[in-house]
């Protein structure tokens, strides 16, 4: 998940320094973290990330520390009807259970995190698989024993095609959501640095830009130029990949003749109900940044639907 960038980063900073890393096993009701949420901490009290959005963070660290000083792997358990639970501050009804390990060969080996690292900058998922006997952690899954297995799916992508005023709002909340952003257009007026700050931009004609950044199940891709020699090709292109979501910007109209030239230019219905049109979660939106909401809520909304 996006929000543990930000730990594996800190530990490649931090490598040969002493580290604990804890990690959400279990959740049950309503957990504050999800499943996989990681908090590493070093062994002067510095930490980065979360397990549970504040609630055990203080107790996780003393365990952590003791863990730093030797201590064997833990795994806490924190409930309501604990009184740890209210000690810690976790009376929200939820349950969460977190592995508390060291950062060592024998524990979360240290060189994981290049290897998941590396994983997430080529686009490919990597598996940890954790020994819940032993609290060591490795790339080889494991057929006996209680496990934890930790999946680090690749970031996720939006690319926007058309840097319209929508697009600008949507750039801004799918960047805040963490989700890596490109915005494609070929018309130079149109993708600026000053109108698009901090987004990549590509100036490639869209059907080959899609194609480069080969979408996966990883990556939304959304049409929103209104002029079909941008978003025709651009929707060939992405309906021709495993993208997560596929949506473009238009009435119901506008749709229905898109449909019609899409299945003349040889796509198959199968593959034009792929897209999401009119775009996004209906929310009655007025005006580009609830427009661009709108489209945000249906692409999240994708990403974490089973397919």
């Amino acid at each position: 998940m996006a929000e543990n960038d930000s730990v594996i980063a800190a530990a490649r900073n931090w490598a040969g320094e002493p580290m604990a890393l804890a990690t959400v096993v279990s959740t049950w009701g309503s957990a504050p973290r999800p499943r996989g949420s990681h908090m590493l901490v070093h062994a002067d009290g510095r930490f980065e990330g979360s397990v549970s959005g504040g609630c055990v963070e203080s107790d996780i660290l003393q365990t952590a520390a003791d863990v730093i000083a030797g201590a064997p792997f833990q795994v806490k358990r924190y409930g309501v009807a604990d009184a740890s639970a209210w000690e810690v501050g976790l009376p929200c009804g939820g349950e969460i259970a977190v592995m508390v390990q060291p950062v060592t060969a024998a524990g979360f080996d240290p060189e994981l995190f290049d290897r998941i690292a590396d994983a997430r900058t080529e686009g490919r998922a990597l598996t940890v698989t954790t020994d819940l006997a032993t609290g060591h952690s490795d790339l080889r899954p494991q057929e006996t024993g209680e496990v934890f297995v930790n999946r680090y799916d690749p970031p996720r992508r939006l690319l926007i095609v058309g840097a319209v005023q929508i697009a600008q709002a949507l750039a801004r909340l799918s960047t805040t959501l963490g989700i890596e952003t490109v915005v494609i257009d070929p018309r130079a007026r149109f993708l600026t640095e000053e109108r698009f700050p901090g987004t990549t931009l590509d100036d490639r004609w869209p059907d080959e830009a899609v194609a480069a950044w080969r979408p996966g199940p990883a990556t939304a891709v959304v049409t929103l130029s209104h002029d079909i020699k941008i978003d025709d090709p651009a929707l060939t292109a992405a309906l021709a990949s495993d993208a997560a979501y596929v949506g473009a910007l238009g009435s119901r109209k506008s749709h229905a003749a898109r449909r019609t030239r899409l299945a003349e230019a040889g796509l198959d219905s199968v593959q034009i109900d792929r897209i999401d049109g009119p775009v996004g979660i209906d929310i009655g939106a007025i005006g580009p940044s609830e427009i661009a909401l709108s489209i945000a809520a249906a692409m999240v909304k994708a990403f974490h639907d089973p397919r």
